[in-house]
């Protein structure tokens, strides 16, 4: 989130979680359902597979 200089408390309202959840995912302490990996990507205009580490793109 830092690359795209958006809060985590940014993204948890545009993608309809709380801001306390994100902050857990980013921490590694609890990890996002796969819908919310999709919104993400969505929302970073990316793929799901390159949020997991899967690809380059």
């Amino acid at each position: 989130m830092h690359e795209n200089k958006i809060s985590q408390r940014k993204l948890a309202g545009e993608i309809g979680v709380t801001s306390s959840a994100v902050s857990a995912w980013c921490r590694g302490l609890k990890q996002p359902t796969a819908d919310n990996i999709a919104a993400v990507a969505q929302f970073f205009g990316v793929t799901a597979d390159y949020l997991l580490g899967l690809s380059d793109y």
